[in-house]
């Protein structure tokens, strides 16, 4: 309750009420690598605007702006990048991720937060659509070019946890491929390991460009189509299911799931990484938060519990699953024998 001593304001309500701004001017200094000017020494107003190619006037208020939401800092009259800033939104930092921005802050993906009020009283995603699960969507390739960079940590997790070193002739199915940084990472730690990507045509170029930027494409093979139709094979020693789950409700996950079980090899592993939230369902911040982009991107996907894929995986014929959770990383990793 508000009282004369300590007078409740609403900051936190209309930070939220702006929050939007915060994203579209951070979207707007990557796409003008205002970040990598500052790098590389054009730390004033009129420095920036020339390089830039943009009026002195917005390069100031842009630059003021950032400073007050700690991207950037300010000393009398010049800019210099904040160690976040620096280590993650210059083009010159080997962990820029300024292109996870194409598909984080596409108008695709935010056009689904447009109405949540319909998508909480629909139970989906609005409209008669399947949202962001729509064959050949455009949205995937910049979700392969663009995320690539964020998913490389987890990727090396996936791989030494798997043990790939060990140099075993693995044979190793790449559902959902994607960027194909998971398939390409095992193949990069294990030379005696082969990756079938599978993925949408349109998707699997990417995949197969970043197999030849790791040097495993003559141990790369793609396969075009949809997982829940497409012949895998048969014999596998791992099969990698990389942020997919969340898309579908359970019955349609345990239905994959059986279907990737008849696909392994009698010791083979099926390796699950997910935003896995606690049950209480909202904690850590982020795997529980994801369950809300989730409900208005599709019409019945989730964030599921760890519980939740214990069950599912059991019923797919799975006789054990362990979590694994990626240090400093939100997601984690679900490894399951038969």
């Amino acid at each position: 309750m508000s009282t004369p001593e300590h007078p409740l304001l609403p900051e936190k309500t209309f930070d939220a009420f702006r929050s939007y701004q915060q994203t579209q001017a951070l979207k707007g200094a990557i796409e003008l690598d205002l970040f990598t000017a500052i790098d590389e020494g054009h730390d004033t107003v009129s420095s920036l605007a020339s390089h830039c190619r943009a009026s002195p006037r917005g390069i100031r208020i842009l630059c003021d702006f950032l400073v007050i939401t700690e991207f950037l800092t300010r000393e009398e009259a010049s800019y210099a990048l904040t160690r976040e800033s620096a280590a993650f939104l210059s083009r010159r930092s080997p962990d820029y991720l300024g292109m996870a921005s194409r598909f984080l802050t596409s108008s695709t993906l935010m056009s689904f937060f447009s109405d949540v009020a319909g998508a909480v009283r629909k139970g989906g995603t609005v409209g008669s659509g399947k949202g962001m699960v729509i064959e050949d969507n455009p949205l995937w390739v910049d979700f392969a070019r663009g995320m690539s960079p964020l998913m490389a940590p987890a990727a090396e997790f996936i791989a030494q946890l798997v043990g790939a070193s060990s140099g075993s002739s693995w044979k190793v199915l790449d559902l959902a491929a994607g960027h194909g940084m998971f398939g390409t990472t095992i193949a990069r730690q294990n030379p005696n390991a082969t990756v079938v990507a599978l993925d949408w045509s349109s998707v699997l170029s990417v995949a197969q460009e970043n197999s030849h930027r790791a040097g495993v494409a003559d141990r790369y093979r793609l396969l075009p189509g949809n997982a829940f139709e497409t012949d895998f094979g048969e014999g596998y020693d791992l099969i990698l299911i990389t942020n997919f789950f969340h898309h579908f409700d359970e019955d349609t996950c345990v239905l994959l799931m059986g279907k990737v079980h008849k696909a392994l090899g009698e010791k083979g592993r099926a390796v699950t990484l997910e935003y896995v939230p606690n049950e209480d369902r909202i904690s850590p911040p982020i795997p529980a938060a994801f369950s809300l982009t989730m409900l208005v991107s599709t019409p019945s996907g989730d964030a599921y519990t760890f519980k939740q894929f214990e069950e599912m995986f059991r019923r797919a014929g799975f006789a054990q699953t362990e979590l694994h959770p990626i240090p400093q990383g939100p997601q984690q990793v679900l490894i399951s024998y038969k």
